[in-house]
């Protein structure tokens, strides 16, 4: 069917009297350029994650070698998915009004620079100023893959190609770790792990430059800039104060109440300008739909446990346990099997027989367990028991991550599809920054504490355990084990709220046309 339709569309576009300018027609792929467009999506996303995750390996060697303190350890994370949080409903937003692939090459352009600048960086604070041009990129990645894969698949054999998605997105998740890690040891050091996705991004714009053909409707529309700004800051304000709270000051104290009495007020107005703009950034009747309410509340809880407590496995293993860079991160991958596996065949499952919530459900059973067993780590933590807690985890992650997205996608209109899509991935990655700065923080001041040291320092510079006297190297390793365990037990507690959310969520059969043709029957009808 040829229609005037857009693959990202939001509630906006089908406003009253609303008209866009056609520059495309629909046309339905066939398998091979279906194969080759989403290789291309894959390749994109892959950079995305391995942005948040090839360089946590090496960061004890780079803040070492920058004589960085715990502190910028956990911003030199928090900066690249802040900025990865605060884009994503902006990017989600202008692919409802521009061509998703010329969005999506723009982004792995972003993504190209920052990578190239990090990599050649000579100090930190262009070090983060890099990360953050590197996260803008990642969160028009995270919008728009997910956009357009929902727009040329339909949600029943979306299942299938989600569950390779949570493949790629576990491997590049845990993997990222390896990969970083060997390239610490190797004579290329950790600049390299900056500049790998450099070829991965090149690569991608090719192949979608070649595959990708989606139709396009350009509006003359404003886009919501001064809500993009609040929300921005407000979340901004959040990260801060999560930050430094319990560190720099104390949780209950008058900088705490002041970050937080911004932050709300901030994310208020930003609420009040949201509902009364006609192209919100977030529009706020999405929250409306049941199903994407649940999904966007389980995201975030998710968010907020798995990426706080995991994205420091790789300093407990390399200082708690004395493990080099490329061990640390091979000690990662019974985390990667676990996420692979689960995906992948859930993936192929919820494709033959159309039931998904069996999935989320046992997915969001297996996070708060395999938190807890990683609650009762420490320095000492044999192999085996650590691999097995980490196969728990991993196959929890599996089984919830992208299924969330998809149960949204399943129950929204065609034109409310992009909105949807970045909703979710937005509010997962306030998750999962807000639990990145704030564990760090407790884990900051907990080693302080444990050593003897003034908390308000930021924990003091990350050790070298190598060049430590024997005495001192006990100490701290088992300073960090008993700090990083306890990391797992407060998400613990996170993650069983969010299989509250999930047990929630209606199932509905999930459908079999894909949003494009979904949307060229919806404006059909809108026109009669």
């Amino acid at each position: 069917m040829t229609t005037t339709s857009s693959p990202s569309p939001s509630p906006e576009n089908v406003s009253d009297g609303a008209a866009g300018e056609v520059t495309e027609t629909v046309t339905t792929l066939t398998p091979r350029q279906t194969t080759q467009a989403i290789s291309g999506l894959m390749m994109g996303m892959l950079v995305a994650v391995l942005a948040g995750t090839v360089v946590s390996t090496a960061l004890p060697r780079i803040i070492a070698d920058l004589e960085a303190s715990q502190s910028v350890y956990t911003w030199v994370v928090t900066v690249e998915l802040l900025a990865m949080t605060a884009t994503v409903p902006l990017w989600g937003k202008l692919a409802d009004l521009y061509n998703n692939k010329l969005l999506v090459q723009l982004s792995l352009a972003f993504f190209v620079v920052g990578s190239l600048v990090a990599g050649f960086t000579p100090n930190v604070e262009l070090l983060l100023t890099s990360r953050v041009v590197q996260g803008i990129g990642a969160g028009g990645l995270t919008a728009l893959v997910q956009i357009v894969m929902a727009a040329i698949i339909p949600p029943r054999e979306l299942g299938r190609y989600s569950g390779i998605f949570g493949a790629i997105f576990a491997s590049a998740t845990v993997g990222g770790p390896l990969l970083g890690g060997f390239l610490v040891d190797s004579p290329l050091g950790w600049r390299a792990c900056f500049l790998v996705g450099v070829p991965f991004c090149l690569v991608a714009i090719f192949l979608l430059q070649r595959t990708l053909k989606l139709p396009t409707i350009r509006r003359d529309v404003k886009i919501d800039w001064w809500g993009a700004l609040l929300i921005t800051s407000g979340v901004s304000i959040v990260l801060v104060w999560s930050t430094f709270a319990g560190n720099k000051f104390d949780w209950v104290s008058g900088w705490s109440l002041a970050l937080v009495g911004v932050a709300v007020v901030a994310l208020a107005i930003a609420g009040v300008v949201e509902a009364r703009h006609p192209e919100p950034i977030i529009p706020l009747d999405l929250f409306r739909n049941r199903t994407v309410a649940l999904s966007v509340v389980a995201s975030m809880l998710v968010g907020l446990a798995l990426f706080g407590g995991s994205v420091f496995l790789s300093q407990y293993f390399q200082i708690a346990q004395g493990h080099s860079p490329t061990s640390a991160g091979l000690m990662s991958l019974p985390m990667i099997l676990g996420m692979l596996v689960s995906s992948t065949i859930a993936g192929g499952l919820i494709t033959k027989y159309g039931k998904w919530k069996i999935y989320l459900v046992a997915g969001g059973v297996l996070l708060p367990i395999g938190l807890t067993l990683l609650g009762t780590i420490d320095a000492h933590t044999g192999t085996f028991r650590m691999s097995v807690f980490m196969v728990v985890l991993g196959v929890g992650v599996g089984l919830v991550m992208q299924n969330l997205v998809l149960a949204a996608q399943n129950d929204v209109p065609a034109r409310e599809l992009g909105a949807a899509t970045s909703v979710v991935s937005f509010f997962r990655s306030m998750g999962g920054t807000i639990g990145v700065s704030a564990l760090g923080a407790v884990l900051a001041n907990k080693v302080a504490t444990s050593l003897g040291m003034d908390g308000s320092q930021g924990g003091g510079a990350v050790p070298d355990i190598n060049t430590l006297p024997d005495e001192v190297r006990v100490a701290v390793q088992e300073a960090y084990g008993n700090a990083t365990a306890d990391l797992f037990l407060i998400s613990a507690p996170i993650a069983v709220l969010a299989l509250v959310a999930i047990v929630f969520i209606k199932e509905k059969s999930l459908l079999t046309t894909s949003a494009s043709e979904r949307r060229a029957v919806e404006e059909e009808e809108a026109g009669h």
